[in-house]
């Protein structure tokens, strides 16, 4: 048995079966965590999630939930209220409690469910959703090591995991890694676009762009080289790559100071929402 299986807990259970929730668990059936530990509490489940279930021997929305040893919340941050007390009392002491709600701090979960003590905040990303990914973690002072062992090994069945020394950052990392995604694919749309304004047909161009952003993204993730080292690599000195970079990588202009730009703003709309 592997490290990450051995973490697994003996019971959990899902609140909230949407996209993040669903990549979630079969993440979690990936890694060997057996149908007979886990429990779906979902008010509509999709029709997909509600033969997974059954073919999986999951309990689904059944009429009493005993504590678990691990409750994870994915539900919509905006169901928080309503759905606190009737979770409140599948809670014990012992349960902990593994968040994915974007812009609930740790705190705002304490206070609508007084049964919780051991929490931690995750950040995933949409990635995730084909097991590649990132996810900032942070933990309070109740979760033991046992149990941030646990939580590790359920966030990891999704991709990596990267421990926080405090709450306070998951803002950032919700700028950088959690809206990340949305930036890639922005890149892809420009750059088909740009490929379009230069001759190519409008398919082709986007043919390319996916490509070349996915091929490039794989190499790197294969790569022990860093980014700026691969950057190097691509650039001739002279050539149409560098002709390119001079203008990326401007100064003032260019494409860092946007990149900040755009994540900073990120940050402040996760700090805004989070209150």
């Amino acid at each position: 048995m592997s490290a990450q299986a051995s973490a697994l807990p003996s019971s959990l259970v899902l609140v909230g079966a949407g996209k993040m929730g669903g990549a979630m668990l079969e993440g979690w059936l990936a890694v060997g965590m057996p149908g007979s530990a886990l429990t779906v509490v979902d008010p509509r489940p999709s029709d997909e999630m509600a033969h997974l279930c059954a073919a999986r021997g999951i309990a689904l929305n059944p009429t009493t939930v005993k504590p678990p040893a691990v409750l994870v919340f994915a539900i919509k941050p905006q169901m928080l209220d309503d759905a606190a007390p009737a979770i409140n009392a599948w809670l014990s002491p012992e349960t902990l409690i593994v968040s994915v709600l974007a812009g609930k701090t740790i705190g705002n979960l304490l206070d609508k469910l007084p049964n919780a003590r051991a929490v931690v905040r995750a950040m995933p990303n949409l990635p995730a959703s084909i097991g590649r990914g990132a996810t900032g973690a942070a933990a309070n002072g109740h979760v033991s090591t046992a149990q941030k062992a646990t939580a590790d090994a359920l966030l990891r069945a999704v991709g990596i995991v990267e421990w926080l020394p405090s709450e306070d950052l998951i803002d950032a990392v919700t700028a950088v890694s959690g809206s990340g995604p949305a930036y890639v694919f922005h890149l892809v749309e420009c750059l088909a676009e740009a490929g379009a304004a230069a001759g190519l047909p409008a398919d082709l161009a986007a043919r390319l762009a996916r490509a070349t952003v996915t091929g490039a993204g794989e190499l790197l993730l294969q790569s022990d080289l860093s980014p700026a080292t691969l950057r190097q690599n691509v650039t001739s000195p002279g050539g149409t790559t560098a002709a390119a970079l001079e203008v990326l990588m401007a100064d003032p202009g260019g494409l860092k100071a946007l990149m900040r730009e755009a994540v900073a703003a990120a940050k402040r709309r996760a700090e805004e929402l989070a209150g």
